[in-house]
């Protein structure tokens, strides 16, 4: 086992290491380039970043439907993939229009062997913690767009591990659907204490629902800045309105804009001294998210 196989295997509370990440498409320069940062178990953590910087590519890697170049991802302290070691939420809730509602929710459990029966008795016990009580039989279709992404966490919930990748499940949502939906998910999470890493666009979003956020601004992403989140819990869509929450909305926007100035004078300083012939063919992605 290499030095930094043990390193991403040292467990120390993570549920999540990332060690010396290195991805990018073919013919690309790379998203990633040695990219290391971890997650405590019980963490909420947001991750903020302009489009196309390559964050659902990252989670795809993270869930293992995508493999690194090079460096170690360790789930609980384990570098191996294991099957359900991940709950992942991607932004559509890809629920199958032909399945109801319990059908769909229990998905994960019947492909780790649950019967069709136990599955969906555990899908039951839960409906009515989640919102979702007496919508058992209901299907997609019958759904407002906030119901099919609660259906869509719990087959996350009850299909993954302690961990769960949530990749911007409510961008789609109107903004008093996305409130409601945000305080529903402080409240599962603070209930179920599973760790959650989350990919928001929105700095309000990313300030309420988490502990910590990763920012980053340029590609390949080598580092991921991160900035504590010290407001008390619970807290509520009232929250927003705290002085403390305005002053971490302002120290966050002004890092993540010196961030996008670095990355802007990098890109610069590179176009300078690139030869006219490849100066637009050197752009660094190709990613989605």
């Amino acid at each position: 086992m290499s030095k930094r196989e043990k390193l991403a295997e040292d467990p120390q509370g993570d549920a999540l290491s990332v060690q010396g990440l290195h991805y990018g498409f073919s013919g690309e320069e790379p998203l990633f380039h040695d990219l290391s940062f971890t997650v405590k178990k019980g963490e909420f953590v947001s991750i903020v970043a302009t489009s196309g910087m390559g964050k659902t590519t990252l989670f795809r890697l993270l869930a293992g439907l995508l493999v690194p170049g090079s460096g170690v991802i360790a789930v609980n302290g384990s570098a191996t993939a294991k099957q359900n070691a991940v709950g992942y939420m991607p932004q559509r809730d890809c629920l199958m229009p032909w399945r109801t509602v319990q059908d769909n929710a229990a998905i994960g459990l019947e492909l780790q062997g649950s019967s069709k029966r136990e599955a969906r008795r555990r899908v039951l016990e839960l409906l009515p913690e989640l919102g979702l009580e007496g919508t058992e039989l209901k299907y997609p279709h019958e759904l407002s767009g906030g119901m099919r992404q609660r259906v869509s966490f719990l087959r996350s919930l009850l299909g993954g591990g302690d961990l769960l990748l949530l990749d911007e499940p409510f961008s789609a949502l109107d903004a008093m659907t996305r409130t409601g939906m945000q305080q529903w998910l402080l409240q599962v999470w603070e209930k179920h204490k599973k760790t959650i890493l989350f990919i928001t666009h929105d700095i309000d979003e990313a300030l309420l629902l988490s502990d910590r956020v990763l920012v980053a601004a340029r590609r390949p992403i080598t580092e991921l800045q991160s900035v504590e989140i010290e407001l008390p819990r619970p807290r509520t869509y009232e929250t927003v309105l705290d002085t403390r929450f305005v002053a971490l909305k302002r120290a966050l926007m002004e890092q993540f804009g010196r961030l996008n100035h670095a990355a802007d004078a990098g890109r610069e300083s590179l176009e300078s001294i690139r030869p006219a012939s490849s100066r637009s063919t050197r752009v660094q992605g190709g990613a989605s998210g």
